[in-house]
């Protein structure tokens, strides 16, 4: 009986210490007597979670703000030093790894280039691994602080209690790679730092819902369109994300082929390495020797040069098509799961919008179940390329706020508690 009241009791002061935090990070420095009915809890509880918060450092004064008739009421807010984390999306073109404090400010980074090595595991491995090592270096941050690395990666990811994360990475001819354990293996983190591996689609996801165009939707879907496109759906049913492959949906029967190995998959027709495939095929001169996202940019002005001279027809005809597919496509995620939001991001997604997005709209309506269509608002991501290496980072962090500001390891030592005191606890609830 004891147990079950000392297991009762860690959770409600884990709960408390949760809704404190969270609270105070997302709505930015709050008063102690504003955080009661912002979350809930009585005075007492208020004050015993802030006395913890702040002697573990995690909580700091934040300046104080006059009252009416009292004394100026202190505010409170989360303590930037107090913990870190890194982000790292393993992306088209490089692999960006980038250190943040516990408000997600970015203290360093470190790029690696994947043009001419491909998706060589080796060669991915060791960029995270040096990218890790070079941004701890740069900040003088000790291993040890982190609480943990989030990794976005493109494919699906399966977590494994043997292997851990295993990454199957068909477009990228990634079979059952076990990333985290090559990680663990490869990288010289301590074995109390937890790695968070998911589809680069769901940290972009959960980076546009907690600090971009997302905020405030109970339901969304979030587009990564980048070399490929993917999606992260975001509803009741899937509060922290779900990542979809979307990308494979089937556009057309018998139609082009997908680097997937399948015909007819969107991707095959709306991602930025078949947008230039296809402006090739059909005559156009991609600039040769350069990137892929220099050469997107380079298909974009010849559609759309300056100064409102004629585009290039070919350009303007492929890209039209493509906002089309896009539509077509979006209008079965409207249909499917009836979004409050659509949101596109991505490299590719934040290039094209200004002047595809008016296109993919009217597409995605006119092929949409008109009631889902009416309800829905289809935007443009709000946090720029590194939104995957900050929804990335933020994994460890809602891992984190999920154990009431705990780190690793320390979890267990909450249930230590004097009998007399789990009993008092208890019966004082909230």
């Amino acid at each position: 009986m004891a147990e079950r009241n000392r297991r009762t009791v860690r959770d409600l002061r884990r709960a408390n210490r949760t809704a404190v935090l969270q609270r105070l990070y997302f709505d930015g420095p709050t008063s102690r007597l504003a955080l009661g009915p912002a979350t809930g809890l009585s005075s007492g509880s208020i004050s015993n979670v802030v006395s913890e918060l702040v002697a573990e450092g995690l909580v700091e004064d934040a300046g104080s703000v006059d009252s009416d008739g009292g004394r100026p009421r202190t505010l409170l807010r989360v303590a930037p030093a107090g913990g870190h984390m890194i982000g790292v999306d393993v992306g088209e073109t490089r692999v960006r790894v980038e250190l943040f404090d516990l408000t997600l400010t970015e203290l360093a980074r470190a790029e690696r280039p994947l043009e001419h090595q491909g998706y060589d595991v080796d060669v991915v491995v060791g960029h995270i691994r040096d990218g890790i090592t070079e941004v701890l270096a740069a900040a003088k941050i000790a291993p040890e602080r982190l609480l943990g690395v989030g990794i976005g990666v493109p494919g699906i990811v399966d977590h494994t209690p043997a292997r851990g994360a295993v990454v199957h990475g068909q477009t990228i001819g990634w079979e059952a790679v076990p990333l985290e354990a090559l990680l663990r293996t490869g990288c010289q983190l301590p074995d109390s730092v937890p790695y968070f591996i998911d589809n680069g689609a769901k940290t972009l996801g959960q980076a546009e819902m907690w600090f971009g165009a997302g905020r405030g939707a109970h339901s969304a879907v979030v587009v990564l369109f980048g070399s490929g496109v993917g999606a992260c759906l975001v509803s009741d049913d899937a509060e922290h994300g779900r990542a979809v492959e979307w990308g494979h949906l089937t556009v057309r029967v018998r139609g082009r082929r997908c680097r997937c190995g399948a015909l007819g998959c969107l991707e095959a027709y709306a991602g930025a390495e078949a947008l230039l495939d296809r402006w090739r095929e059909e005559g156009g001169k991609p600039p040769e020797g350069v990137d892929e996202e220099t050469a997107l940019a380079a298909m974009l002005a010849a559609a759309h040069p300056a100064g409102g001279a004629a585009g290039d027809p070919v350009a303007v005809a492929v890209l039209e098509e493509a906002a089309e597919y896009v539509g077509a496509g979006l209008s079965d995620l409207i249909n499917l799961f009836r979004p409050e939001r659509i949101l596109i991001g991505g490299w590719a997604g934040l290039l094209l919008g200004p002047r595809f997005l008016p296109a993919v709209r009217e597409h995605a309506v006119s092929y949409a179940l008109r009631h889902p269509a009416e309800r829905v608002t289809i935007g443009l991501g709000v946090l720029g390329p590194d939104a995957v290496t900050v929804g990335a980072a933020s994994l460890p962090l809602a891992d984190f706020f999920a154990h009431g500001g705990r780190r690793a390891g320390s979890v267990a030592g909450e249930a230590r508690l004097p009998a007399w005191r789990a009993a008092l606890e208890e019966r004082a609830g909230h």
